[in-house]
């Protein structure tokens, strides 16, 4: 089992930043893909993703904008958000994704993050 606790939501107006934080426990973080995937009314969407080798995956419509980093030492994986639009408003969710290497698959509960004037 992997828990996964996120951080770092809030409120923002247009065009500021917030860096979110997903911090894991209860496996071994390196064997895990490490993504952020948020959902506005509708469907969960993927955000970014990252491998433990560092590559990544952006959604288009925050590239350029966000940026996803891991810290393998510290079981830790960020969201840096910036130019924050109000679309960008969503409840924002940590994934673990482990199938590839026989593990589970888990969600975080989410952090909220609101893009408003």
């Amino acid at each position: 089992q992997v828990q996964l606790v996120e951080s770092g939501g809030g409120l923002v107006q247009p065009g500021g930043s917030l860096r979110l934080s997903c911090a894991a426990s209860g496996s071994i973080f390196s064997l895990y893909v490490m993504g952020w995937y948020r959902q506005a009314p509708g469907m969960r969407e993927l955000v970014a993703a990252i491998t433990s080798d560092g590559y990544t995956n952006y959604a288009d419509s925050v590239k350029g904008r966000f940026t996803i980093s891991r810290d393998d030492a510290k079981n830790t994986v960020y969201l840096q958000m910036n130019s924050l639009e109000p679309e960008d408003t969503a409840v924002y969710y940590c994934n673990a994704d482990g199938r590839h290497n026989n593990q589970g698959n888990y969600w975080g509960k989410g952090a909220l993050v609101t893009v408003s004037s």
